[in-house]
């Protein structure tokens, strides 16, 4: 019995192959697996963001840029190559010049203005502490407005004939009649006037920025200065601004950015009127493109106004941005 039972055996063991697996059924590789490093990732996780801005702003950017050394025809479908024709003709426009220094002045005008009632604010709530709750959140509800109705709102409060602000005015015997103030009439005031929405919509973000950064201040400094008899002036000039020099930077420089394109809202209020007093770069680069159809000059126009943005953007970053620094 056990010689027959060993003799099965053997003849088992020599029906199957060398690989010790029955015929018919391979063999599985074994898995591999992959691991990625912190850095592969990273990369990973950022990849579709990366395409993202690849495909919804670098080649808009890039074909914006090409598009500015070409005189093109939207109607015939054609394109010329003329150089820097379309900046030299940007540069020699009295048009393009006036409104760049409109929109400088606009910028100046509506970032230094939320500067400093965000600042004002700012101190308020961290002054306040937790008591400041809920004047924090009426504060914020201008930032939910959308653009287009807050420059409505403003047109109806501001307009020379039924204005409420003028109604106003002269109820308080500040001006004598209603239509003595041309808020979005006169050219010498309009530019201002257009700017109160948008001081009015996004002073609360400036808040909220500059809350946050004095939230991370450093107490015990603070407290130092205090015991040493620092006075409020003082300890605001030489030890709280320094320190907020990183959010001050990303806030103005955002802010900046964001005031510099304004568009809607002064398109709803003035169209740039009076006789262009309020037109930004914006409004004429938009008028250039779709009611004047030359793209080519409007590219130019834009990539100009590209180029400025960003290096106003690196000139703050680069004075403000010293945190630590005195």
């Amino acid at each position: 019995m056990s010689s027959v039972s060993s003799a099965s055996r053997e003849r088992g063991r020599t029906d199957l192959p060398r690989s010790g697996r029955a015929p018919g059924h391979p063999g599985r590789p074994k898995a591999r697996t992959v691991r990625l490093t912190d850095r592969g990732f990273a990369l990973l996780l950022m990849a579709p963001a990366g395409v993202f801005l690849a495909a919804f702003v670098l080649w808009p950017l890039a074909s914006l840029v090409v598009d500015s050394f070409y005189d093109i025809s939207p109607m015939a479908g054609e394109r010329r190559f003329i150089g820097v024709d379309n900046y030299r003709e940007a540069f020699g426009s009295t048009e393009f010049i006036g409104a760049s220094v409109r929109t400088v002045l606009y910028t100046l005008l509506v970032v230094s203005a939320e500067f400093v009632l965000g600042l004002a604010a700012a101190l308020m709530f961290h002054a306040l502490g937790r008591r400041s709750r809920i004047l924090r959140t009426v504060f914020l509800y201008p930032l939910m407005i959308a653009p287009v109705v807050a420059g409505l709102l403003w047109r109806f409060l501001m307009i020379d004939n039924f204005g409420i602000v003028n109604e106003l005015l002269t109820g308080m015997g500040v001006i004598d009649d209603p239509d003595a103030l041309g808020w979005l009439s006169d050219p010498d005031i309009v530019l201002f006037s257009v700017a109160l929405p948008d001081i009015w919509l996004t002073t609360s973000f400036m808040a909220l920025v500059l809350f946050a950064g004095l939230q991370n201040l450093p107490g015990d400094v603070l407290e130092a200065a205090r015991l040493d008899g620092v006075r409020p002036l003082q300890m605001l000039l030489r030890i709280i601004l320094p320190l907020l020099r990183p959010v001050i930077a990303v806030a103005l420089v955002v802010r900046g950015i964001d005031a510099a394109r304004a568009f809607d809202v002064i398109l709803i209020q003035t169209n740039g009127g009076p006789e262009n007093a309020s037109q930004t770069l914006s409004l004429l680069i938009y008028r250039t493109m779709v009611r004047f159809g030359d793209p080519g000059l409007a590219s130019a126009m834009g990539t100009l106004y590209l180029l400025a943005m960003l290096a106003v953007a690196l000139v703050a970053v680069a004075t403000i941005w010293r945190p630590g620094k005195a």
